[in-house]
């Protein structure tokens, strides 16, 4: 593994921070240095995703053929490391790098043709439709029915902590079409207008005050069979292959711009003390580990290679690496962390902060990221491949 940059690296690197220096404006800068989520709101992360999709750098892992870069594995990211270094605003995953693959992968023609340029323009936001009430982490117990009628689906039930609900346009949905057998051989997998009637969405309000995720509600919804991916009962197939995607990419470069955030929340708390300074040095460590981890598992993918069990190894120590740097934002900030100023966080806002302004998002990206050692598979589970993988228990 050669860990010094090429000249064509170098160049290709000085031609993403050029693009990033002109096209990044200092509104949209605003709203990725004051994301508390994963999630940008829309207002933000469209018009970013615009400006990337006219320069075809909307979806960095879609192959040329689909209106993708076709870049390989390093240049990916290079490309993931200068955006997080420059703060852009972050674009919603659920159509580019979740249902746009799988498209590509069990999609008709037809489907490819309609969608795929529809989720690199923006024009189609997408959100997720699997988990659901009562069920929680066991996917393959999900009850949504979609019941046949001729050339439709008519669905009745529901859907939970479905991101971004209130602003998508369509859904990707996991329905129950059989009751028999296995769990997982009576799940099919549905593409849905959420305009359709039918259809409506109920606020949850999470611990951090935001309105990011909601609970949707299906009352004999009429969803065209032509929207089905695959075959019917054979969606927990597609649902593994989304899957990952959900838990693919690279967390090195977000988590060092998270230390260089912790070290200036803790540098305006309390300035050079030896505590916190000791605690960011020893974040500062593991996240040159994960680095270092992560551009293994980038050669090994170089070379066509599959990562294996290092991909659940990673997505541990990227999840808990962060929840580590918010935890320290925190402690710095004290009393200050509790101060909950949604106005002060509005990119452009004239409201002058409470406390230490590096602070302002601690205590939301604290409550937020709690989730992350469980979405896109819990921590306890990727503990469970390894040690059936690795181990051999």
């Amino acid at each position: 593994m050669n860990l010094e940059p090429s000249t064509e690296d170098l160049a290709f690197q000085g031609e993403i921070r050029a693009f990033l220096d002109a096209k990044l404006t200092p509104e949209l800068r605003a709203a990725g240095r004051l994301m508390t989520s994963v999630f940008c709101e829309p207002r933000f992360s469209l018009p970013w995703q615009r400006i990337l999709n006219a320069q075809g750098w909307a979806a960095p892992s879609w192959p040329k053929e689909y209106g993708g870069p076709g870049w390989n594995e390093l240049q990916r990211s290079i490309f993931a490391a200068e955006c997080a270094r420059a703060g852009t605003p972050g674009l919603s995953p659920m159509g580019l790098r979740m249902v746009g693959p799988v498209i590509m992968g069990y999609g008709t023609p037809e489907q490819k043709a309609h969608y795929l340029p529809r989720i690199l323009s923006g024009e189609d936001y997408w959100c997720q439709g699997y988990s659901e009430p009562g069920s929680g982490s066991d996917l393959a117990s999900l009850q949504l029915r979609a019941t046949s009628d001729g050339d439709h689906y008519v669905l009745s039930g529901s859907k939970i902590w479905t991101t971004h609900a209130q602003f998508a346009t369509r859904m990707f949905c996991l329905v129950r079409t059989n009751s028999e057998g296995k769990p997982q051989q009576g799940i099919t997998f549905l593409l849905l207008d959420m305009a359709s009637p039918g259809v409506s969405v109920k606020p949850i309000i999470t611990l951090a005050g935001e309105h990011e995720v909601n609970q949707v509600f299906f009352d004999d919804v009429r969803v065209p069979k032509a929207n089905r991916i695959g075959e019917e009962n054979q969606g927990w197939t597609v649902a593994k292959y989304l899957l990952e995607f959900e838990r693919g990419g690279g967390s090195a470069p977000g988590l060092k711009v998270g230390l260089e955030h912790a070290a200036k929340v803790a540098a305006e708390a309390f300035g050079d003390d030896p505590h916190h300074r000791r605690r960011l040095a020893e974040a500062q460590i593991e996240i040159e580990a994960i680095n270092m981890s992560e551009k293994r598992v980038l050669s090994l993918l170089a070379g066509g290679k599959n990562p294996g069990p290092a991909s659940s190894m990673l997505k541990i120590n990227g999840t808990e690496a962060r929840q580590r740097l918010d935890e320290i934002a925190i402690t710095a900030l004290g009393l200050y962390a509790g101060v909950d100023q949604p106005s002060a966080r509005e990119p452009g806002s004239n409201v002058d902060p409470v406390g230490p302004g590096a602070g302002m998002t601690a205590m939301p990206r604290y409550l937020n990221n709690r989730a992350a050692s469980i979405y896109g598979g819990s921590n306890e589970i990727q503990r469970d491949i390894i040690a059936r993988l690795v181990l051999g228990l």
